[in-house]
């Protein structure tokens, strides 16, 4: 059986329902403050509470036979990091802590863990690979970081295995629109190009315009959320093989600049998208591309969703058709 906090959440909700199709038995544990109670599929059990309550997590552990923890919960707001650091530190690292603790004392030695590029900080090259230095420019990246020193020490000194998946840009929906999608504020280029797209917004800001690349707009790594799902299986099935613990990059190692995303969005539903052209943000770096190879040869993963118009596509259909 295996506990995933986060459940609810954008990416959690994708990889439970693939566990379940798989004939996985799952605990969803999630406080709901950005999750929604109608992303969990059938046959998972929920339980809305929050990891930093080491009872409840004593409760779960004792109460079910579980061998494996896939971790999600987490806030992912870089800006907010910034103003409010200390809730990025106690959430995203001290409760992670707690839900390590718990494992250990309950002798559940098998985690695996949602990383982010965000880890890298600005890059020194590219695409960037799991040996690319590490030093994140704000508190989520940082809190994120803290918890890999974390995993690692803890599986020195305790057993405790890990795999840990640092994600580029998470996009897409499920195809057949049974979740997908769903942030309050949301910050993510694609659903804020197609929200435009159904009038629910004005415009689309594209922030930087003279940026080093060939249309002078940011590029990044874009992958399918089943695919980073799959990635969560593979992951937990190495563990239980009895492989040693790693850390893995997730991206198509294709960069895709702001201005093709829109176009593509255009292309797609057919609307004609207004933009409105602002000054860069601050730390925004021109490229971050990843290099999955490590994924690839010792996960066995490889992107189905591997084109920008497969991933469009079923946002498109989640969009005009959100349950949440």
């Amino acid at each position: 059986m295996i506990l995933v906090t986060g459940g609810a959440g954008y990416i959690g909700s994708h990889y439970v329902m693939q566990a379940i199709e798989a004939g996985e038995s799952v605990v969803v544990l999630d406080n709901l403050a950005y999750g929604h109670r109608e992303a969990v599929v059938d046959g998972a059990e929920l339980i809305v509470g929050d990891m930093s309550d080491r009872g409840l997590l004593d409760q779960i552990f004792s109460q079910h036979r579980i061998d494996a923890v896939v971790h999600f919960a987490a806030f992912a707001y870089v800006g907010e990091s910034v103003t409010a650091p200390r809730k990025y530190y106690l959430n995203n690292t001290v409760a992670t802590l707690n839900v390590l603790n718990a494992m250990v004392d309950h002798g559940v030695l098998k985690f695996v863990f949602s990383s982010t590029c965000a880890t890298y900080g600005n890059p020194q090259y590219m695409p960037i690979d799991e040996k690319h230095p590490q030093s994140p420019i704000n508190p989520y990246g940082e809190s994120k970081f803290f918890v890999e020193k974390m995993l690692q020490a803890y599986n020195n000194a305790y057993g405790l295995r890990f795999c840990a998946l640092r994600y580029f840009n998470a996009a897409g929906a499920d195809p057949e629109g049974k979740i997908g999608e769903s942030h309050d504020p949301e910050t993510h280029l694609i659903p804020l190009v197609l929200q435009t797209a159904t009038g629910q917004r004005d415009t689309i800001s594209i922030f930087g315009t003279d940026y080093d690349t060939p249309d002078g707009t940011c590029i990044r790594d874009y992958i399918h959320i089943l695919d980073l799902a799959r990635a969560h299986g593979l992951s937990l099935k190495r563990l239980r093989d009895g492989a040693e613990s790693g850390f893995f990059n997730l991206g198509t190692e294709t960069g895709i600049s702001v201005t093709e995303v829109i176009e593509t969005c255009r292309r797609i539903t057919g609307k004609p998208i207004p933009t409105l052209f602002k000054d860069r943000r601050p730390g925004d770096p021109a490229r971050l591309v990843a290099s999955a190879t490590k994924a690839r040869t010792e996960l066995g993963w490889e992107p189905q969703f591997a084109d920008l118009d497969s991933i469009v596509r079923t946002a498109w259909t989640w969009e005009q058709n959100r349950r949440y």
